[in-house]
């Protein structure tokens, strides 16, 4: 019976672990530099396709933008640059 018991507060230790990598800075990075992969191939095939769609392939290229400018400002709160 106290083997059980120890065995449901290491399930309950590990499953918090698992929740708070989840939600993790470093997941969210991983997360957002996929997505800025994934948009890439989008520009590329948009800008290949015909007849070209101006308006979304500029919607898209600032959604690049913007996911490079987040994961620029991650990047800097994970790893702070070091003092001159």
């Amino acid at each position: 019976m106290a083997a059980m018991h120890v065995l449901s507060e290491e399930a309950a230790r590990t499953d918090k672990t698992l929740d708070l990598n989840l939600h993790s800075p470093e997941r969210r990075l991983i997360e957002l530099k996929i997505g800025h992969a994934d948009l890439n191939a989008l520009v590329d095939m948009t800008a290949q396709a015909l007849p070209i769609d101006e308006l979304m392939l500029r919607r898209l290229k600032k959604r690049r933008l913007q996911l490079r400018d987040q994961i620029s400002q991650l990047e800097l709160s994970l790893d702070p640059p070091e003092p001159a």
